[in-house]
């Protein structure tokens, strides 16, 4: 990190204030190494969680050039994580984006003061709460290549012969993927029984597909903390009626997804409350 004695706010999520928080927070160390503290909002029962960084590093211009420094992300995202998990440990927090800054600690309280309504209302629906992450991967049975070199049906050209041959594969690609679609709704079906709202990612494709198959759904749930058995369960079960998807769950994670505060109220893209 760049040397600098002028710093900046990094705000790593909006927690509620609870008896021993400020126990937990005390041993923190979070980005570039700098103690994590807590900026509370007057009579709102949530509080603000902060470190110190470096301007030099953090501020507009800065920033922006390191976020293309793999390396120096990747240590960024750790300790932001690091963080995230151990107040999430120990009670609510919504995590806010990686790198949320803001010009020193009364801005971070004038926000979360102004905001604190919003701010309850998310973290009220988050508490009690885990996410779960749900990928799905196309994983289509082997089918024999059109052959080339088989005779024709009496009456049938080889060229013609090899076209309705190729339409055969064709059809049967779409009827397994159709299958695979059909098996990735009754997986969705099963998972929302048990959860309290749902969030669509992106599909992983090109560096971040690194399994097999094709990615064709990555959704995330958010799970009372005890059902998470039953939705494990519920979603191995539906997953396991069919071969021609492979199921992948992740978590417990701190509601990463539903994270969504008066910055954003509407949310991330995709979000919906399941009723």
């Amino acid at each position: 990190m760049t040397e600098t004695s002028a710093t900046v706010s990094y705000l790593y999520g909006v927690a509620v204030l609870r008896d021993g928080l400020y126990d937990v927070v005390a041993p923190l160390r979070g980005v570039a190494g700098a103690p994590v503290r807590l900026v509370p909002a007057e009579d709102a029962g949530l509080a603000a969680v902060v470190s110190s960084v470096p301007a030099g590093d953090f501020e507009a211009a800065p920033l922006a050039a390191h976020l293309e420094d793999l390396a120096w992300l990747e240590a960024v995202a750790r300790a932001h994580h690091h963080v995230i998990d151990a107040v999430a440990a120990a009670g609510t927090i919504l995590p806010l984006r990686l790198a949320t800054i803001y010009g020193d600690d009364d801005r971070v309280h004038a926000l979360i003061t102004a905001e604190r309504a919003a701010f309850a209302r998310r973290l009220s629906h988050v508490d009690g709460s885990v996410e779960w992450g749900v990928k799905i991967y196309y994983e289509p049975r082997a089918a024999p290549a059109a052959s080339t070199t088989a005779a024709p049906a009496a009456g049938t050209s080889p060229g013609r012969a090899y076209l309705r041959s190729r339409h055969q594969e064709r059809n049967a690609r779409q009827d397994a993927f159709r299958e695979a679609a059909n098996a990735a709704r009754n997986v969705d079906a099963a998972a929302r029984a048990h959860a309290v709202a749902h969030a669509r990612h992106r599909l992983q494709q090109g560096p971040l597909a690194e399994d097999s198959g094709e990615n064709i759904v990555n959704d995330a749930y958010l799970v009372p903390q005890d059902r998470a058995d039953a939705f494990r369960q519920a979603v191995l079960s539906a997953a396991g009626q069919s071969d021609s998807i492979r199921v992948e769950i992740t978590g417990p994670w701190a509601p990463y997804s539903f994270a969504a505060t008066a910055l954003d109220e509407n949310g991330e893209q995709g979000q919906e409350v399941i009723t």
